[in-house]
């Protein structure tokens, strides 16, 4: 089990564009369609599958919603800090 970031923490660590609500860190993505939304939420599937650490997925017609939390500790880890960054790092590659 992973231990949950202090509100500290979570503020230093929260990557860019990323928020946090509650027990969550929340990032919502813009598309110019509909496709490239889906797309985008099929590789965050990928890399959720990958680390075995799976967002909350909201697509919708021109944006797709991200919500990452550790359900199993009852908030925010590193996990979801690092889940963050390596979506990040994929979609801007």
């Amino acid at each position: 089990m992973a231990d949950l970031l202090s509100d500290d923490e979570i503020e230093a660590q929260l990557p860019d564009e990323w928020t946090r609500e509650g027990d969550e860190i929340v990032r919502t993505y813009e598309f110019d369609d509909y496709l490239r939304g889906v797309n985008f939420a099929q590789m965050v599937g990928e890399i959720a599958e990958a680390q075995f650490h799976h967002p909350e997925t909201i697509i919708r017609y021109e944006e797709v919603e991200i919500r990452l939390t550790s359900h199993e500790e009852g908030g925010i880890t590193d996990e979801d800090i690092d889940m963050a960054e390596l979506i990040e790092s994929e979609r801007n590659a």
